[in-house]
């Protein structure tokens, strides 16, 4: 069973340190089997101090995380005037064995980046920390627009409860897309958002008048088989191209066109697994228009091609179609 091992610190923000063992135990598989074994861990096994009105107990130190498969690092009240914080963190993840997966939640992510596993990488923490964090680790590529940024062996959240999307990505990247839906069910959460922190950044709130993209962006998910240009979005959306952009932006975090790809890449990735679907008709199904061109975008977006993305995700005894 994969061990997933969560990190106390002191002062942890006891919601987000809940977050994996929730996610990660509504994981099963066909039989109904518990696929992730969640434990947590301090560094010298004792109790804990909460950012609330509690202390947390854990049954075991930091020996555990040699035991682990994928380390999870929940957010902890800090300052920059607590340097010393991150010291002995810093070298316990330098003792991690080889092939461990490390994840951090939120500002954890500072505690990555003092101890360089994120110099030269993307990486993503809560908005409201990110231009700290630029200054005190320059060497990071922050990315302050995006939900949970995935890099193969190390992967950060945003702020808060973008601790969930990152851990249903988990979920999902380890045993497909049905797994980790049934997970998010089970939770009563999304089992995915669309944008980024973007949507999320405090702004003026909009009056009553205000046009959104919300509609149009509905609009569009019912027909992503055929092209969708911009002016045709923006016509939808009874705005003029330079509104509908900058709004659209606004409220999603990133561009109508970056979101469109998003989006049918999506639809590929599900009918991919739950369908017998050929690959070019389920090009021309998620707009692509042909098979080459869905290969490139898969392959952007998450590396691999789609016979290879099917073998690895396709759900055993799936029905021939999904609507």
């Amino acid at each position: 069973m994969h061990r997933v091992v969560v990190l106390a610190l002191q002062n942890v923000y006891p919601f987000e340190l809940g977050i994996p063992g929730r996610i990660f135990g509504a994981a099963r598989g066909p039989a109904e089997e518990q696929l992730y074994e969640v434990i947590t861990c301090s560094l010298d096994g004792d109790p804990v101090t909460t950012s609330a009105d509690f202390a947390i107990a854990v049954e075991h130190g930091a020996e555990a995380l040699e035991t682990a498969d994928t380390l999870v690092i929940p957010p902890f009240r800090w300052s920059p005037a607590d340097q010393e914080v991150f010291e002995l963190p810093a070298d316990a993840l330098a003792a991690l064995p080889p092939g461990v997966r490390v994840v951090s939640i939120c500002t954890a992510a500072v505690l990555l980046a003092a101890a360089g596993l994120l110099d030269g990488r993307p990486a993503t923490t809560h908005w409201q920390e990110a231009e700290r964090c630029q200054r005190l680790f320059p060497k990071v590529n922050w990315d302050a627009d995006v939900l949970f940024v995935d890099d193969g062996d190390v992967l950060t959240s945003a702020g808060v409860a973008a601790g969930v999307d990152l851990c249903l990505h988990i979920v999902r990247r380890d045993h497909g897309s049905a797994v980790a839906n049934r997970a998010a069910r089970h939770c009563i959460v999304p089992p995915w958002r669309d944008g980024g922190q973007a949507q999320y950044v405090e702004r003026p709130v909009p009056g009553p008048s205000t046009a959104t993209t919300a509609a149009t962006r509905a609009w569009a998910l019912q027909r992503l088989e055929r092209p969708l240009p911009l002016t045709e979005l923006a016509g939808h959306a009874r705005m003029s191209l330079r509104t509908f952009t900058r709004r659209f932006r606004q409220e999603v975090g990133m561009s109508p066109g970056d979101w469109l790809i998003r989006q049918r890449v999506e639809l590929a990735r599900n009918l991919l697994e739950a369908s017998d679907l050929p690959v070019d008709q389920i090009a021309r199904r998620a707009g692509f228009g042909t098979a080459a061109s869905l290969r490139q975008h898969l392959h952007t977006a998450i590396g691999v091609s789609p016979l290879a993305y099917r073998r690895t995700f396709r759900t055993a005894g799936a029905p021939a179609d999904r609507p």
